[in-house]
């Protein structure tokens, strides 16, 4: 049984509405990823509506709206132009299998390494690319086959139409909150253009939203190893960028509701919804930070959300799609430039010059690389320089207290972690020439954390026995103790206390 409800305050009536709006907003997102990859719209339609089902039912983040999206999209250019849409659609397939694989595998434990500046810089980035993508809809194609900006009186409709949609979304809750506000902005605006016959850009503009039912179709693709190894790399990396941005999208979702995902079981369902959408023609997907936003900012929390917005897509591709396609661009742009607005990160501005350089500079580095090339980079990019910021930092960490014990032999007490960036500054806390024979080193108040940290141990033991003296390693853990024990031809050594901790170190894979 999958529950349909993640608080107190959902309500079915909530959760319909907020599918509806989210619906509503889907469709020319769906529609221009669709463009960006190359495909038929109807593509993007499908993908949105069966991933949206699918994870919302099954998905481990109830009121998380998932359907096709740009990072995807981007991807999906060259193997769509090289080898066609069968293609994509196999790969889809495989990398819904990957999905479902790291879900199993129980790999979505793994987000928890995305630093906070890292989130922050993610959500900021995506933002912006929200912003960006929204432009477009400022912009006339020429006879010539190139794109103008508007200008003149069809300009001033569109930021006019632009502000009401807003200002309705930000004054409506504030009065009532009976209707989600973004529902009624699109409803407002799109009575004021018909009204008035404005003469604005309509979602029927972009592309006719018409069609019937998703039809199974296996993909049109030879069964062999030249068609897996075309595929396999489009897979692995929209498996991963699919995975991410779902992972770290359930993270703000959490926060904003104040709830857990469970982020395994949402890698499973993402991948059983691209399986899926593979098999029945779509574009495949990931979770959508703007939809999920105005879904939950809309009061949509439970599950019954999702399922209503993929359903409502439905019923507008096969009944209502000449009434979708009389909105105006103007409201949906207005909606999402709200989403904007919510989305970022404002309080980033403010601790800039608060938290370290270092995380500072991460910050502004992954909403830059989220920007310019793709959410999957920025990640890795935040994490990689996160994880070096860090080590460097605890290299330089790493000291000792000397004293002497009751035997007149010298006791070396660390205090730091001892890995591969410590252990240059380890090795000069040592002076074996001038030490008495007997010299004792306690780990109480330091860790040994690789295998970098065992090798620098064994080679400061084989220092001191090249001089006729004796080294006593006190409280290191019974798994560095075996470890060295392992390397017996190199050194000798004597170990008296343990702690109980284990190393990071390839030799225990």
């Amino acid at each position: 049984m999958f529950e349909f409800r993640i608080c107190k305050e959902c309500t079915p009536r909530a959760d319909v509405l907020s599918g509806l709006t989210v619906a509503l907003a889907l469709v020319p997102e769906a529609v221009a990823f669709a463009f960006v990859a190359g495909v038929n719209p109807l593509t993007g339609l499908y993908a949105a509506f069966m991933v949206g089902l699918i994870t919302a039912v099954i998905g481990g983040r109830p009121g998380m709206i998932s359907g096709a999206t740009g990072a995807l999209a981007v991807v999906m250019v060259s193997l769509v132009a090289d080898h066609g849409v069968e293609y994509l659609f196999a790969a889809v397939v495989l990398m819904g299998i990957l999905q479902v694989l790291a879900g199993v595998l129980k790999l979505g434990k793994y987000i928890r390494m995305v630093p906070h500046q890292v989130m922050l810089g993610f959500v900021n980035g995506l933002a912006i690319v929200i912003f960006l993508a929204q432009l477009n809809q400022f912009q006339v194609s020429t006879p010539d086959g190139g794109m103008e900006w508007l200008s003149g009186p069809a300009l001033y409709w569109m930021l006019a139409l632009v502000a009401l949609a807003m200002a309705i979304i930000h004054f409506l809750p504030k009065l009532t909150s009976a209707v989600p506000a973004p529902l009624v902005a699109i409803l407002v605006v799109t009575a004021i253009t018909l009204g008035f016959g404005l003469d604005v850009r309509t979602v029927g503009d972009m592309a006719s939203i018409a069609g019937g039912l998703p039809e199974f179709h296996i993909p049109v693709v030879p069964l062999t190893w030249e068609t897996l190894m075309i595929i396999l790399p489009y897979s692995v990396i929209l498996a991963a960028i699919g995975l991410i941005e779902s992972l770290l999208t359930l993270t703000v979702i959490d926060e904003l509701t104040d709830t857990r995902g469970r982020g395994n079981r949402e890698c499973v369902g993402q991948g059983t919804a691209n399986i899926v959408t593979g098999f029945f023609g779509g574009m495949g997907g990931c979770a959508m930070i703007g939809q999920s936003m105005i879904n939950v900012n809309s009061g949509g929390r439970g599950r019954l959300s999702g399922i209503s917005a993929a359903l409502f897509l439905l019923v507008f591709i096969l009944f209502a799609s000449s009434l979708i396609e009389m909105i105006p661009l103007a409201a949906l742009v207005g909606v999402m430039f709200m989403v904007v607005l919510g989305t970022f990160e404002w309080s980033s501005f403010r601790i800039l010059n608060k938290i370290p350089r270092a995380d500072a500079f991460v910050l502004v580095l992954v909403s830059g690389v989220t920007v310019f090339t793709d959410l999957a980079v920025a990640v890795v990019v935040g994490v990689i320089v996160s994880a070096l910021v860090y080590a460097w930092g605890n290299a330089t960490r790493i000291q000792a207290l000397t004293s002497t014990n009751k035997q007149g032999g010298k006791v070396y007490e660390l205090q730091g972690p001892l890995f591969f960036g410590s252990v240059t500054s380890f090795r000069d806390l040592f002076d074996p020439q001038n030490d008495p024979d007997d010299v004792v080193v306690d780990f109480r108040r330091s860790r040994v954390a690789d295998h970098s940290g065992l090798e620098a141990i064994d080679s400061l033991a084989e220092r001191y026995e090249k001089r006729g003296k004796r080294l006593h390693l006190k409280h290191l853990s019974p798994e560095c103790r075996n470890l060295l024990h392992r390397a017996k031809d190199l050194v000798e050594v004597n170990v008296i206390e343990d702690p109980t901790y284990r190393v990071a170190t390839d030799e225990l894979a």
